[in-house]
């Protein structure tokens, strides 16, 4: 039969002090209707009484803890279970902590706004020196080219290049469409429908293929880099490399940045030759000009500058790419959902860098003569 918790209300034996005596034991499954009882009593006390409880869990300790503070009566005859309980749980009904009062409107945006800044501040130096370790590790690579991970350097070729092509050329291809034709309902109110194979190609060569190119591998292959690394660094891999004397840099960072980098030219020229072929492609039934003339036409109105413009911007983009991945994947310390921030960051600053980049480039080789 179950035994339930119950109480007295009676005069004590030591100095006739009014006490709430409880007895029983003091757990979850015996204390029925106990809180409503207690609630319902109306004599005066001053005291509760444990001497009689048999056993005592954290819902009874809880229970009988903010009774008594609410009643402001003090409990007495409690065993060193009931003891250890209280000052576990502390007391339910403490006094709340006074908000302080909210600063201005002005003044706490001019605050948020300085600490974002030192915070990019804080970040952006980090960056620079992960940049000098790396490029103190490919110094070392240099003098002891054994020391160069092939495997894992061919790996990540593979990844970056081999397996992003399809989505890379469609992509392109379908862009070299909407560029050739958008610009030909442009160029046609001048009668000018012709130069649409240069603006076609010149955009993909010098801008668009290797720009595009350097979005798609962001999102793809340095999310993926700081995943990886991210998720290393949690499950404590990153730190057993060090133990045993393995250097992550050169482990994990320098095969993903000289991929991206030795991958990046070959994809952007292959993305900037499927947008000429999409632009060649609807040319042939939208302009009605012939697909093998767009391609040969495209050859003499494209000077090799514009090539050479690109591939001298991939590698930059690439080690941008890279290196944000596998920076915001060291970073990673607390847990799960700091890989994803991490991932998210990699992606958002790898592509905001390369535009920026790119937008620097199309000056700086215009100033130069490059046009």
């Amino acid at each position: 039969m179950r035994e339930w918790a119950e109480f007295t209300l009676s005069e004590s034996d030591e100095g006739g002090v009014p006490t709430l005596a409880l007895q029983g034991p003091l757990r979850v499954h015996s204390l029925g209707d106990l809180e409503d009882k207690l609630e319902a009593v109306d004599g005066h006390f001053q005291r509760i009484d444990l001497a009689g409880i048999t056993d005592i869990d954290t819902t009874g300790a809880w229970l009988v803890s903010r009774f008594a503070d609410r009643r402001g009566v003090a409990i007495v005859n409690e065993s060193e279970q009931a003891r250890r309980l209280f000052a576990a749980i502390g007391s339910i009904e403490g006094e709340e902590a006074e908000l302080e009062p909210q600063a201005p409107l002005l003044r706490r945006t001019v605050g948020e706004f300085g600490e974002v800044v030192t915070n990019w501040a804080r970040g952006a130096m980090r960056a620079v020196a992960f940049l000098g370790e790396l490029i103190m590790t490919l110094g070392t690579i240099i003098r002891h080219p054994s020391r160069l991970r092939v495997k894992s350097l061919v790996h990540h070729m593979q990844y970056v290049g081999i397996n992003s092509l399809w989505i890379i050329s469609l992509m392109s291809f379908l862009i070299g469409i909407v560029i050739a034709q958008q610009g030909a309902v442009q160029l046609s109110q001048f009668g000018a429908e012709i130069y649409t194979i240069n603006l076609t190609g010149r955009l993909s060569m010098r801008e668009l293929g290797i720009l595009m190119t350097s979005i798609m591998v962001a999102g793809r292959s340095g999310s993926a880099f700081a995943a990886q690394i991210g998720t290393m660094k949690l499950t404590e891999e990153v730190d057993a490399m060090r133990t045993i004397g393995v250097s992550p840099m050169e482990a994990l960072v320098v095969p993903r940045v000289l991929a991206s980098m030795i991958m990046m030219p070959l994809l952007g020229f292959w993305s900037a030759i499927l947008a000429i072929i999409g632009g060649a492609f609807i040319s042939n039934f939208a302009l009605d000009i012939p697909f093998w003339t767009f391609l040969q036409r495209t050859q003499s109105v494209v000077p090799i500058t514009d090539v050479w413009i690109g591939v001298l911007k991939a590698p930059v983009f690439a080690l941008i790419v890279a290196l944000a991945g596998c920076y915001q994947g060291m970073q990673v310390t607390t847990n799960a959902e700091e890989v994803g921030s991490r991932t998210t960051q990699a992606v958002v600053t790898a592509i905001f860098t390369v535009i920026v980049l790119d937008a620097f480039f199309a000056i700086f080789f215009t100033e130069i003569g490059w046009k």
